[in-house]
């Protein structure tokens, strides 16, 4: 058995420089002195993220073939298979409370299990999101309780819905049943929330023409904590860093070819990246950085928003999302909106390779994070909220068991599967939303 028997460092280490404040990742310094190097997974932070996907899918093009497991992967979900072993599909949920079927109530419903009061106005009602359920018990303990992004500019949202107020869309996460918490899109804006930053935006850009990068600020003391540490951590904190500078330079290459390389939308700030695919994976980068730096434990991300009338042309898709996913039984329609799904699911696989890759204690950061990715619709050419396109990742320090097809004989509140992804990080609650118990066989039948 391996000891360790050096002077414990506190896992809330920050690292502070001009502007910046980092927090260090999980290293073995930070396990108790005289702790087995056996135990680390028990102390590690157990992470909930949630992604959303808009306006449903082809379920014939989803739905795995096999019964039980990935091993024959739909279409869609192709791009899963090097993480099929850490991945569960469930098929048969549904969202109760998103009825009569809105665009609006999709997006609103889908961590709330609540109905969303009719309204236009300001006197809008919905209840608690999941993650922010969690973030009032378990966010309490890291920088940020939660961290609320999105891939659209509220500007580029488009007409909300059915008289609904547009809040109920472009809001995946709610504090209350009346404060809808906004998300953010800008990869810079999030740096800094992440890393620190501060000031008006004229002092943002006298501080970045002042130093090279964030990073620099911070290189010394870096140095000084470095020289202090085993092997194995000094590369672990070089490797922590490397990644942050890595997404602070696509940052700023971002910034750089938007002032120089003016694109005809004008009304798109700066750091924004042209390319879809280039924006979603800094989102997801940035993401990763604040797990790994245990900034935050909760996340949300809107791929899209309902209605969004995006197009993909750098997978071939001219025509607005939306549209096309009215498509009237049109077999063409069909198959682009299908190809939108393709390429959201990549760049979550993507997502869950680089989790899967970083190391944490004994395993990974996939390992300690559960992360449900899904939309709050099933069949969007008739607004259908049942057979829900639901993923279920990572979490094998929880006892969740990968590649695997759970299909439910009778329709099952998703609200249950909040309940239960919520137990397995700590927040114990009778009940959620619509909820009828905890969700069955996700997970083998131990205790955190």
């Amino acid at each position: 058995m391996n000891f360790i028997t050096k002077k414990s460092l506190s896992r809330r280490t920050f690292i502070h420089g001009v502007g910046a404040s980092f927090s260090l990742p999980l290293l073995d310094a930070m396990v108790p002195a005289a702790t087995a190097s056996t135990q680390i997974p028990a102390i590690n932070a157990k992470r909930l993220g949630y992604i959303f996907m808009p306006m449903g899918c082809d379920q014939s093009r989803w739905t795995p073939k096999s019964e039980k497991t990935l091993d024959e992967l739909s279409p869609i979900l192709k791009s899963l298979a090097s993480v099929k072993d850490q991945t569960t599909v469930l098929t048969n949920m549904e969202l109760r409370p998103a009825y009569p079927g809105s665009h609006a109530t999709s997006n609103s419903s889908f961590l709330s299990a609540a109905q969303a009061k009719v309204t236009e106005s300001t006197d809008y009602y919905l209840g608690t999101t999941a993650d922010q359920v969690a973030a009032k018990q378990i966010g309490q303990k890291t920088q940020l309780p939660s961290l609320e992004l999105a891939m659209d500019l509220l500007q580029t949202v488009g007409q909300c819905d059915n008289g609904y107020a547009c809040v109920y869309q472009n809001n995946l996460s709610w504090s209350s049943p009346t404060t809808p918490l906004p998300a953010e899109a800008h990869p810079r804006l999030v740096f800094e929330n992440l890393f620190g930053e501060g000031g008006s935006p004229e002092e943002r850009r006298a501080s970045l023409l002042k130093r090279a990068s964030l990073l620099d600020s911070i290189l010394e003391d870096m140095k000084r904590l470095q020289k202090g540490l085993g092997a194995a951590d000094r590369a672990r904190v070089a490797d922590y860093l490397e990644s942050v500078r890595e997404v602070e330079r696509r940052i700023q290459q971002a910034e750089s070819d938007t002032r120089d390389k003016p694109l005809p939308d004008l009304d798109r700030p700066m750091g924004v990246p042209a390319s879809y695919a280039e924006h979603a994976r800094l989102m997801f980068d940035l993401q990763l950085l604040a797990f790994q730096g245990d900034i935050t434990r909760i996340t949300t991300f809107q791929i899209a928003r309902e209605t969004s009338n995006r197009s993909y042309p750098e997978i071939g898709i001219p025509e607005a999302h939306h549209p096309l996913s009215h498509h009237g039984n049109n077999a063409e329609k069909i198959e682009k909106m299908s190809k939108i799904n393709t390429f959201h699911v990549s760049l979550f696989a993507e997502y869950l390779e680089k989790l899967s890759n970083t190391p944490e204690g004994n395993g990974s950061l996939l390992d300690n994070s559960l992360l449900l990715y899904g939309s709050g619709i099933g069949n969007p050419n008739v607004h259908d909220h049942t057979n829900l396109p639901i993923i279920v990742a990572g979490g094998s320090s929880s006892g969740m068991k990968g590649n695997r097809h759970i299909r439910y004989e009778k329709p099952v509140p998703l609200a249950n599967l909040h309940l239960s992804l919520l137990d397995k990080v700590g927040v114990k609650l009778d009940e959620f939303g619509d909820s009828t118990g905890k969700i069955d066989g996700l997970f083998d039948p131990l205790s955190i």
